[in-house]
């Protein structure tokens, strides 16, 4: 009986040693935590001079990659940032007990940028942390640019390693307003005469035709000198005289051409894009142009013209804009006209600028002008006839033409902000379809009723008064 207890109580005492030995890695071993600490940051390439509460006779850094440790006394340690990273530092007590594991965090050392970023960017709201290797930089900065100053000068502290999470305030989003403005304007002149004579003179026929005019456009004189005297095609002054004197008819033809003309063009496009963005504009159509196909046939392709502008805006600092900038104004042209294959294709006229400007909120730039002045006069004459004195004018013809041309794009950037909708009016809440009465019996276009709100305002207004966008 005795020999079964005592068999019992061992089997006891092995179940409690079983439950009450500490969890570790192997037999015998324990963690052991110390007391908690909170870390340690080191800047890198700096020291850190630390002070323990209880001498120690012994410490270990884990990683001395990291971090670099030295003694100073039996309480003071020496801690050196190296590389960006984490590890642990142990100090053991004389009697070989843990006093503490010290968490050593070495980050990039940013006390020094810090300095030279409130120095080059006073004001600006920018916090700056460390994370890992690199560096952080958040907040709202005032314009794009300082935005990148601040990055740049990050690069020159941790190449590579720069977390961008800042954001630009003030508004980012710019409407450019267009003008092409054109002015043609043509003059031409001429003065052409002619001299005939046709009869029989000794029983023979006589057909004479003197001058650089034309006495008549079917080249028969016998008519023209019966009343009949017709000018060149393009004539717009024509003074025939003519007389006979028994067989002989005699007719004189003063052909006398001027002609004026102007021709005004003006294009006002508006676009918004926001800012760093492209934004396109096209007003006008497309040509089809028939082309030839690599099987040989014969295929389509489509030309725009009318008022193509492409810009990207760019907004640098508060209200001064970076824009890039392609404007063109085509039309086509039938005077250039090239048949090929029995299929007829139209030129084009073309005004095209592209250029980078810079300017602020509001302000104005011709960014392209063109003057141009085309003179051409032509002077034909009979010989020797044409030089006599007084008579000689009969016999000689001047053409005298001119063509001037002036051209003038005007850009201008605003800085806009989303408004209501009810704030802004439509071209078509100034006409309201008119009703049968209306248009049937008293022969009205468009009828009484207005819409409610600002575009019954606007609808109320003459064609004469302001109208267009409305911007803050």
């Amino acid at each position: 009986m005795s020999i079964s207890r005592l068999f019992q109580a061992g089997l006891l005492g092995l179940a409690v040693v079983a439950v009450t030995a500490p969890s570790g890695v192997g037999q015998g071993v324990q963690t052991l935590n110390g007391s908690p600490r909170s870390a340690l940051n080191v800047p890198m390439n700096r020291a850190v001079v630390l002070e323990s509460d209880q001498p120690f006779a012994e410490l270990s850094i884990a990683n001395p990659g990291i971090a670099d440790v030295s003694t100073l006394s039996d309480k003071t340690i020496y801690v050196l940032g190296k590389a960006p990273g984490r590890t642990t530092l142990t100090l053991l007590a004389p009697d070989g007990t843990l006093i503490s594991n010290i968490e050593v965090q070495v980050t990039p050392d940013i006390g020094e940028f810090k300095e030279r970023l409130s120095q080059i960017l006073p004001g600006e709201p920018i916090e700056v942390r460390t994370a890992n290797d690199g560096i952080v930089l958040s907040g709202t900065v005032s314009s794009a640019a300082k935005l990148d100053r601040a990055l740049d000068l990050a690069q020159r502290y941790a190449p590579e390693r720069v977390s961008n999470l800042m954001n630009v305030g003030g508004t980012q989003q710019v409407m450019l307003h267009v003008r092409f403005a054109e002015m043609n304007r043509s003059v031409r002149k001429s003065l052409s005469t002619s001299l005939g004579v046709s009869g029989s003179v000794f029983n023979n026929d006589l057909g004479i035709e003197l001058g650089t005019g034309s006495l008549t456009g079917a080249g028969t004189r016998a008519g023209a000198l019966t009343g009949t005297i017709n000018g060149t095609g393009d004539s717009q002054g024509v003074l025939g005289l003519g007389f006979s004197t028994g067989s002989l008819q005699f007719a004189v033809l003063l052909d006398a051409l001027e002609s004026k003309g102007v021709v005004r063009t003006l294009a006002e496009p508006n676009l918004t894009a926001l800012s760093g963005q492209e934004a396109r504009f096209l007003a006008g159509g497309e040509v089809p142009i028939p082309v030839l196909s690599d099987g040989g046939g014969v295929g389509v392709e489509f030309k725009p013209f009318g008022v193509e502008m492409n810009f990207t805006p760019t907004v640098v600092d508060g209200d001064l804009i970076n824009l890039v900038i392609n404007a063109a104004v085509s039309g086509i042209d039938p005077t250039t006209a090239v048949v090929s294959n029995g299929f007829s294709i139209n030129g084009f006229r073309r005004r095209e600028a592209t250029t980078t400007v810079e300017m602020r909120d509001g302000e104005s730039y011709a960014i392209a002008g063109l003057l141009q002045d085309d003179f051409t006069d032509l002077a034909a004459q009979v010989p020797w006839l044409g030089d006599l004195p007084v008579l000689g004018a009969l016999f000689r013809s001047a053409d005298y033409q001119r063509n001037q041309s002036e051209l003038v794009i005007i850009v201008t950037p605003h800085l806009v902000t989303p408004t209501r909708g009810e704030a802004l009016a439509l071209p078509t809440d100034r006409v309201k379809p008119p009703s049968e009465a209306e248009l049937f019996l008293f022969g009205k276009v468009a009828g009484k009723d207005t819409p409610k709100g600002v575009a019954g305002e606007v609808s109320r207004q003459d064609f004469g008064g302001s109208y267009g966008y409305v911007m803050e």
